[in-house]
């Protein structure tokens, strides 16, 4: 009766030891199988984030391409109207200067430059000359001196500290000069502004303007001059 009751008891003991076993077996199955089904969730989550993580970064790509595109675009439309700014102020600074040049050679502003004087004085009175016109100076003499001045490159002329413009007159009167309504006697002092060592060769030339005056028995001399100072025309 005694080994009996212990075979029971170990029977008892296996059953409950089996269905133990059984038991953790399936919670560890079952964990196993909650731990996959969390791990793809997991994953298939990630992947969405990082998937809608990339497609915004492609997104924000493409934005910054078409906004570097505009602001080339920008760029070379503000380079362009730099440009026409520039040409514009060129043309800007060409017409004040042509409006600038031209009061100065309407004797409407003052000028001070270096340049060259010139004396036109009358010849030594010859008893044996009947005719003494033949060493006055006349205004055809005068003539040829401010006109190769001129014609030399000189931006401003004045005979006796008297201004010339483009509707200046000179008439000759006996013994005196008129220049623009106002009488000057010999001696006549030809001012001029412009390159000295220009004007002066161009007046010193063989067979120019000086052999021409003093063949004509008048005494010419010429200098250069530095700061020389035209005052505008009264009333211009």
């Amino acid at each position: 009766m005694k080994r009996i009751k212990v075979k029971g008891k170990h029977f008892i003991l296996s059953l409950v030891c089996l269905v133990l076993g059984f038991m953790l077996a399936f919670s560890y199955h079952l964990t196993q199988k909650v731990n996959q089904t969390e791990k793809r969730d997991m994953s298939g989550k990630q992947f969405e984030k990082t998937l809608a993580l990339r497609n915004q970064l492609i997104s924000q790509e493409e934005t910054n391409r078409k906004l570097q595109k505009e602001l080339n675009q920008k760029q070379d439309k503000v380079l362009k109207n730099e440009k026409d700014l520039a040409k514009e102020a060129q043309v800007f600074l060409n017409v004040a200067e042509d409006a600038e040049k031209y009061r100065m050679y309407l004797g409407k502003v003052k000028v001070k430059g270096n340049g060259v004087k010139i004396t036109l004085s009358d010849g030594a009175y010859d008893p044996k000359e009947d005719n003494v016109n033949n060493y006055l100076v006349h205004e055809h003499h005068v003539f040829k001196v401010v006109n190769e001045l001129y014609i030399s490159g000189a931006a401003a002329v004045a005979i006796n500290g008297q201004r010339l413009s483009s509707h200046s007159y000179i008439v000759c009167n006996g013994p005196v000069i008129t220049v623009d309504g106002v009488q000057y006697p010999a001696p006549f002092v030809i001012t001029a502004i412009g390159e000295p060592d220009v004007l002066s060769s161009a007046l010193n030339l063989s067979g120019g303007v000086k052999d021409q005056l003093v063949n004509d028995n008048l005494v010419f001399t010429l200098e250069k001059v530095n700061d020389i100072v035209l005052n505008p025309i009264l009333g211009s």
